[in-house]
């Protein structure tokens, strides 16, 4: 039992990071990149056009091909979502990520060469290619961290994705100040950068091993994943090897050993429970109002009292304190439970939120609500990193066993993805009308997951699927606890 606890392994740490460096960052830095030169872009799509086809955009029309060149990134990443489940059962984990570099490399050319070109249609392609990578990722990246390490570290290693992320939006919000490559000069540099993440990080994958529970469980080559996991394991793991290769044989004769497809998951009804967890959390995630506290930070700083340029610099320190906070989930998530988290997460993240909503709405009325507003937000901030962050992106691979566990994260990407489109769309115009109560239905969806995650989610930490699903497998009328 003591070699089976040996922990991080030099090879098992260089795929969590080197992979978490060459996909998740780049696709946080795709989200973070936009938003300091976005006028320069319009400005050259302006001039692209008149060029190209001899045509003076009206300022809606810009507008209305800037929301496209913005939301296409999302129509990407929901087609991605669609076949990122097939894609992982047909090519492997290792497979998939290398799919995913490619799109990334080829995205970034694209958005690279789209100025010398002259060409939106590039820039469009680009974004897009993005969002069909990043729906890949979010897919077979957690997968792949999941099933390379321990039972004892997959928490842990999971949470890569996240931290990934969420430093690749931080990485982006600096590339893209004018300091750097935000300038209407160097502006593309500023869009395509992530690329040197992405060759830089997948030059050793040779190196880089299989799943050896995809090789086993859906390849059944028992010698090829046994070789991966002494590598995996390090000097002296004969036993753990051998434990794990035990474990691996024994959900074996439960499993097919082919990918169950997308209908065949709907339709079993032992799948319910478990599926709708796995589609709520990251709907929750979305929905929780992340993305709408940072659209508005900069003008309750504002309120506060502070000038633009503070208020965008203290934006900007937000997106350092989410990374901050980020980057505690995996030691949060090896010593606490997925539920203990997952219900402080969104309790906390609820109660900041409504707290947040009335101090907004009387700002004007009392002197210290700015402070008390700026404390929400970092609450929040803190709140939202504990559990609503990490965990959705690989809680669903703790609840499925290997020949379904793609096919479901995907799906629960797909709600992600819904859910990133329905914030971007519909919360401005919902705080057009409500003002700060806009931020009351965000409260409601965390109210949502906190009692979806007390009622029904069993603890996974520490166990194998067969170990969760008897729980589960009487749906609504499950008692997990």
């Amino acid at each position: 039992m003591e070699t089976q606890r040996k922990g991080w392994t030099p090879l098992l740490a260089l795929v969590c990071f080197a992979t978490t460096w060459g996909t998740a960052i780049p696709v946080g830095y795709c989200l973070g990149v936009m938003n300091t030169p976005a006028e320069f872009i319009k400005s050259w799509c302006l001039d692209a056009f008149a060029i190209r086809y001899g045509e003076e955009l009206s300022s809606s029309q810009l507008d209305l091909l800037w929301s496209a060149i913005v939301s296409i990134f999302l129509i990407g990443g929901i087609f991605g979502s669609f076949v990122a489940g097939g894609f992982c059962n047909r090519f492997g984990r290792k497979g998939t990520l290398l799919i995913s570099a490619f799109l990334l490399t080829l995205s970034g050319i694209l958005l690279h060469f789209c100025r010398m070109t002259t060409s939106v249609e590039m820039l469009l392609i680009g974004r897009f290619t993005i969002g069909v990578a990043a729906a890949f990722i979010y897919t077979v990246h957690p997968i792949y961290l999941l099933e390379i390490s321990p039972t004892h570290l997959r928490g842990a290693a999971a949470v890569f994705t996240s931290i990934g992320v969420t430093g690749g939006i931080f990485v982006g919000q600096i590339f893209s100040l004018q300091q750097i490559f935000g300038t209407e000069e160097l502006w593309q540099f500023a869009l395509s950068f992530f690329t040197v993440f992405v060759v830089v990080s997948f030059l050793p994958v040779y190196w880089y091993p299989e799943s050896p529970r995809w090789l086993y469980l859906m390849r059944q080559n028992e010698q090829a994943a046994r070789y991966e996991l002494q590598r995996l394991r390090g000097k002296n793991s004969e036993d753990c090897v051998n434990n794990e290769i035990a474990d691996m044989k024994e959900l074996a004769t439960c499993t097919s050993g082919e990918g169950v497809g997308f209908f065949a998951v709907v339709k079993n009804s032992e799948y319910l429970l478990p599926l709708v967890i796995c589609c709520s959390f990251p709907l929750c995630q979305q929905l929780s109002g992340i993305n709408a506290i940072f659209f508005y930070s900069v003008r309750i700083f504002m309120k506060g009292g502070f000038s633009l340029e503070i208020a965008t610099w203290m934006n900007f320190g937000a997106g350092f304190l989410n990374l901050v906070f980020a980057s505690i989930s995996p030691v949060m998530v090896q010593k606490f439970g997925r539920r203990t988290l997952m219900m402080f997460s969104a309790g906390g993240c609820g109660l900041s939120l409504f707290g947040m909503a009335f101090a907004l709405n009387y700002i004007d009325l009392v002197s210290w609500l700015p402070i008390l507003c700026i404390v929400f937000i970092a609450a929040f901030i803190f709140f939202f990193n504990v559990g609503l962050a990490p965990v959705p992106y690989f809680v669903g691979a703790e609840l499925f066993e290997v020949e379904t566990r793609s096919v479901a994260m995907s799906m629960g990407n797909i709600f992600s993805w819904s859910g990133n489109f329905v914030i971007g769309m519909f919360f401005p115009m919902l705080e057009a009308v409500w003002g700060s109560y806009a931020f009351l239905p965000c409260a409601a969806m965390c109210l949502y997951c906190f009692l979806l995650t007390w009622r029904y989610l069993p603890e996974t930490r520490g166990k194998d699927v067969a170990d969760v699903r008897p729980l589960m497998a009487k749906g609504f009328r499950s008692k997990v606890r």
